[in-house]
C-alpha cells in the first residue's frame, strides 16, 4: 500500500523560492511563516537534488542558536525521517544533501574557507554586519548559487535592509515583503495576540506584526497620545471636516473628527493621490454626512475651494499664521486621548511617523517638525481650526523640509 504523501502547508507567496535568483529576499512581521516555509523548502529541495545548504546568522553561540531545531521539526513533519539523518553538528542526506551552520561574526575564516555552498540561507538577517556580507557574498560563488534571507526589519539603518530594501537591486534579486494576512494558516492565537498589540501600542504593532522599521520613539510627536481602536460615534455628537490638497506625490487627505470630554476621535478618512480637482467630491462623499457641516481646507487653493463650493458644499478656508502648524500640534497634543478609527489606516500612520528632527551627530532631538508624513495631521489641524489659539510666544519648534 503507497504511503500517504505528507500535507505541508507553505503559502503561495513564496512559491517563487523554487525559481532561480541569486538573492532571494523575504521580509516583515511576525506569522508570516517565513523561517518554516524556508526550512520546508529547503528540505524539499534537498531530496530533489543533492545540496550544499548553509544555515548562518551573525552569532551563533551554539546550535540552540541555530535553525538547526527548526530544521529538525521539519523534517518530522515531512515524514522524512528515513532520508536525513540528524547529528548534534549537522543534517545528511541520503544523497549527498548536507545542512552546515556557522555563526559568521566570531567565525570569519571558517566562512572563507567553506567551498561548494549551493545555497546560503542568512537568518535573521536584520542583526548581519557590513563586515559579516562582505565576507559572505563572495564565499558563495558555486555557479548557480543562491544567498536566502530572511528577516523582521529593524531599523531603516540596518545593513541589510539598507542593501535589500532601500537599495534598489539587481534582475537577479527577488524582493518579497510578507506579513501575516499573506499566510492562510495564521493562527487565532496568534491573531488575539496581535489585535492586543494593536490596541495597546499601535507604534510596536506596525513594527511586530507588519514589518514596519523601528522609529526613534523619543523624537514620535504623538508618541503614547494615541490609539487605533473600533468605536461607533454617538449621536448628537459635532462632527468636524478637514481638508488638505494634494496631486502628484502627495495625496489629497479629507477626514472627520468629533471630541468628547477633551478626547478627540477621528472616525472616517479618505484620500489619494493625482486626484483631478473634478473628481474631489468623490473622496469627500466618502466620508458620511459631509454635505451637512463646514469642510476646512488648506487656503493655498482658492479656486478649488470655489470649485468644491459649487457642487454644494459648504467649504471655506483656514486662517493661516507664522506658527499655525506649531499652535496646531500644540492644541492635538492638549486631547487627553486621540482615538484612531481602525479604518483610518493612513492617519494612524501618520501619527506614528510624525516626528522632530533628530541631530544626525549627538542623537538630541532638535526642536524642529519635519514636514512629512502630514498630509491627514494637515486636514486634522484645518477641521479643528476654530478652536486653535494662537499662541503669540516665540515657537519651541519649527517645520522643515523632510
Amino acid at each position: 500500500m503507497p504511503t500517504k504523501k505528507p500535507s505541508v502547508r507553505i503559502p503561495r507567496v513564496f512559491k517563487p523560492l523554487w525559481k532561480h535568483y541569486r538573492y532571494k529576499v523575504y521580509y516583515g512581521g511576525r506569522g508570516a511563516g517565513k523561517s518554516w516555509s524556508f526550512a520546508l523548502t529547503l528540505l524539499i529541495m534537498g531530496v530533489k537534488q543533492r545540496k550544499r545548504v548553509l544555515c548562518t546568522r551573525e552569532v551563533q553561540g551554539s546550535m540552540k542558536q541555530s535553525v538547526h531545531k527548526l530544521l529538525s521539526q521539519c523534517i518530522e513533519i515531512l515524514k522524512l525521517g528515513s532520508f536525513y539523518r540528524v547529528t548534534r553538528d549537522g543534517i545528511f542526506g541520503r544523497n549527498g544533501t548536507e545542512f552546515i551552520f556557522h555563526g559568521l561574526k566570531h567565525d570569519p575564516m571558517q566562512i572563507k574557507s567553506l567551498e561548494g555552498v549551493d545555497i546560503c540561507w542568512v537568518e535573521e538577517a536584520q542583526k548581519i554586519s557590513n563586515e559579516s556580507w562582505d565576507i559572505l557574498i563572495p564565499t558563495i560563488r558555486k555557479a548557480g548559487s543562491e544567498i536566502w534571507v530572511s528577516f523582521n526589519p529593524n531599523l531603516e539603518t540596518d545593513p541589510t535592509y539598507v542593501k535589500y530594501i532601500v537599495n534598489e537591486q539587481r534582475d537577479n534579486a527577488l524582493v518579497v515583503k510578507v506579513n501575516y494576512w499573506d499566510n492562510p494558516y495564521f493562527g487565532d492565537e496568534l491573531r488575539d495576540e496581535l489585535e492586543y498589540q494593536k490596541e495597546l501600542d499601535y507604534d510596536d504593532y506596525l513594527h511586530i506584526w507588519e514589518g514596519h522599521c523601528k522609529t526613534s520613539s523619543e523624537s514620535q510627536i504623538f508618541k503614547g497620545k494615541f490609539a487605533v481602536e473600533e468605536f461607533k460615534a454617538p449621536e448628537g455628537v459635532v462632527f468636524y471636516y478637514g481638508l488638505d490638497w494634494g496631486f502628484s506625490q502627495d495625496p489629497t487627505a479629507v477626514l472627520r473628527c468629533y471630541i468628547i470630554d477633551r478626547e478627540l476621535y477621528i472616525d472616517y478618512e479618505s484620500g489619494g493621490t493625482q486626484v483631478e480637482l473634478d473628481s474631489t467630491y468623490k473622496l469627500i462623499d466618502a466620508i458620511p454626512q459631509s454635505k451637512q457641516y463646514t469642510i476646512r481646507a488648506d487656503s493655498a487653493r482658492p479656486e478649488s475651494i470655489s470649485f468644491v463650493k459649487r457642487q454644494g458644499y459648504k467649504i471655506e478656508s483656514v486662517h493661516k499664521w507664522a506658527g499655525s502648524v506649531e499652535d496646531g500640534i500644540e492644541h492635538i497634543r492638549s486631547f487627553r486621548k486621540v482615538h484612531i478609527h481602525t479604518r483610518c489606516l493612513q492617519t494612524a500612520s501618520e501619527f506614528v511617523k510624525y516626528s522632530y528632527k533628530v541631530d544626525r551627530v549627538t542623537g538630541d532631538i532638535l526642536p524642529t517638525i519635519i514636514d512629512a508624513n502630514n498630509h491627514y495631521i494637515d486636514a486634522l489641524r484645518y477641521a479643528l481650526q476654530p478652536m486653535i489659539k494662537r499662541l503669540g510666544k516665540p515657537k519651541m519648534a519649527r517645520v522643515i523640509g523632510a
